[in-house]
């Protein structure tokens, strides 16, 4: 096996170990909450546990035009058996017993984990979404945007396949506008309406299909236009321009503190920070009160020096970065210079660096995915008991092998 097949299949692993460690933890804000749940400092995969004191899934919003759906011959159910857990047009949000004050809060003992149910070592969704993107691939020989789509709609509207109840805003988004007859390339919603289409979860599968070639030139058009299919945001799309390269180099056995140091001369960091961020949204009363043009301009206003990680890292610790200078929310621009910077802090070490995002919560799950493919991308070997404690192990194994030989003969676009 070439170096550069075995870089590539230790990306993907890297990518579902990350996701699978940080399940557990995902968006608890406050760390104590993490420690107190957990016994202390997560060192292996765990199962999510109930009630989850932060979670806010209950009641959220998914709101179909189920009529013209129907009438279309589309689908629009995504939900299935975990459509209790949410405000739909087609269902009966009382019938499950949930009940929510007038300031949208709901009881602890009903605060149920954004994905209760799942075991130690299982993966989300989007990490599926991954695999449905791998399979369409792997059965094609190649990439093929529309036999994507096709596939994207399948998984998500055939009862059984999802496991898992967090069900993010950006595909309740894509299904509302497929039912109301919007063709299915164009059915991203975009981040000047919805601010949380500018989120990690955007960036984890341009970056995947980015590996299927090194043309650069090439690689970063693809995963922008992949991007495209699900989110329309700039802020994704500026990650990308540094994630995609970074990814590809790291791919060819450069060393990692010279590319990143590379990569990141190019980016600004957010001009307002973290704690910043949030006051900023307390003076419109709450996130959700903030106006669109407002909330675009917040999350798209950057510093005018570029970013030197090598002097970040040495001034600032992590107690300091996480949540004081950068959010651990999932936007951007706080969350890729996050999961960065806690590459070039833990050294580059693989388990360490994951470990480290996992307990630092808020949106670790999606950060843990990009960050886990940027370090399996530069590590020789990954811990086998990460790997052997993966719940579909085998059929990773297999999807994996077979994605990584057709990326190396780079026939697949």
């Amino acid at each position: 096996m070439s170096s550069k097949q075995h870089r590539i299949k230790n990306a993907l692993w890297g990518l579902f170990i990350g996701d699978a460690l940080s399940m557990p933890a995902h968006w608890y804000y406050n760390v104590s909450n993490i420690s107190k749940t957990f016994g202390g400092f997560i060192e292996k995969y765990e199962a999510p546990q109930h009630p989850h004191v932060e979670a806010f899934m209950v009641g959220g919003s998914y709101k179909p035009e189920v009529e013209k759906a129907k009438m279309l011959g589309r689908k629009y159910d995504i939900l299935h058996d975990h459509a209790k857990f949410y405000q739909t047009s087609y269902t009966d949000f009382s019938a499950s017993g949930f009940i929510i004050d007038d300031k949208g809060m709901i009881a602890e003992n009903d605060r149920y984990h954004y994905h209760h149910g799942l075991q130690a070592g299982e993966n989300t969704l989007n990490a599926h979404l991954v695999r449905v993107l791998m399979r369409q691939v792997i059965k094609s020989g190649k990439y093929n945007q529309q036999l994507f789509l096709e596939d994207f709609i399948d998984f998500l509207t055939t009862p059984g396949n999802n496991k898992d109840p967090y069900t993010e805003g950006y595909i309740r988004a894509w299904f509302e506008n497929f039912s109301r007859g919007i063709p299915a390339y164009a059915c991203a919603a975009n981040q000047r309406e919805n601010a949380g289409i500018n989120g990690l979860g955007g960036l984890i599968r341009p970056l995947v299909l980015s590996m299927l070639t090194d043309n650069g030139y090439k690689s970063l058009g693809l995963a922008l236009e992949h991007q495209n299919l699900s989110h329309r945001s700039e802020n994704i799309a500026s990650s990308l321009s540094v994630l995609v390269p970074m990814l590809q180099q790291l791919i060819e056995g450069k060393a990692p503190e010279e590319t990143f140091k590379h990569f990141t001369s190019n980016m600004h960091l957010p001009e307002f920070t973290g704690l910043e961020l949030f006051r900023e949204y307390e003076k419109y009363g709450g996130m959700p009160k903030v106006p669109k043009d407002a909330m675009f301009d917040l999350h798209t206003s950057y510093k005018a020096e570029q970013w030197n990680l090598e002097k970040f890292a040495e001034e600032n610790s992590e107690a300091k970065v996480q949540r004081k200078l950068l959010s651990t929310a999932c936007y951007l621009e706080h969350g890729t210079p996050l999961l960065l910077y806690t590459a070039w802090k833990n050294k580059f070490d693989f388990e360490s660096s994951l470990l480290k995002n996992v307990n630092a919560g808020g949106d670790n799950v999606h950060r843990g995915m990009v960050l886990g493919l940027l370090l399996g991308a530069t590590a020789n070997d990954l811990p086998q008991d990460l790997i052997n404690g993966l719940v579909d192990k085998k059929e990773l194994e297999q999807e994996i092998n077979a994605f990584a030989k057709i990326a190396l003969e780079g026939k697949a676009l």
